[in-house]
């Protein structure tokens, strides 16, 4: 994934491991919370994003495949964790460094996908390994809730 440095409302394209652009992320302004739209290449919606005003903590809902999932940080523990939980049952987590973006998300304890940074040089990069067949626009979607959630940014 990699993020444009002047985009308006945070978008950026998310290529493949062959350099092509598998997907789009696509940051709305001009609202009154956090939004963002995960895309295919042609620009169809695959997942919305948003974050959840109003809330203990911060916290964002996504909308992909039928279904809710709500990220949010964990509220107890020593280190920072993220948990998804996802309607109709299964909860990822991620565990790591967040700001650094070095992470694992497991999903109800087994690895489905890993973050680095160290596999790329360029500024604001880094990579979605994902272990097995897994529902790419959810991982996706979760790691940009992370993004967000762990960095300070406004809006």
């Amino acid at each position: 994934m990699r993020e444009k440095v002047f985009a308006v409302g945070d978008d950026y394209w998310v290529e493949d491991e062959a350099g092509q652009r598998a997907f789009k992320v696509n940051g709305k302004a001009l609202r009154l919370r956090k939004t963002f739209v995960l895309e295919d290449p042609a620009g169809a919606e695959l997942a919305r994003i948003r974050e959840k005003k109003l809330s203990v903590r911060d916290t964002m809902v996504v909308a992909v495949g039928g279904r809710d999932v709500v990220v949010r940080k964990r509220l107890f523990g020593i280190r920072d964790r993220y948990i998804a939980e996802v309607d109709g049952g299964g909860e990822y987590t991620a565990k790591g460094n967040f700001v650094d973006h070095e992470y694992d998300i497991e999903l109800d304890g087994t690895k489905v996908a890993d973050v680095s940074k160290k596999w790329f040089r360029v500024r604001d990069t880094y990579g979605v390994g994902v272990i097995g067949e897994q529902d790419l626009p959810l991982i996706l979607s979760i790691t940009v809730c992370i993004d967000h959630l762990s960095h300070d940014r406004p809006g």
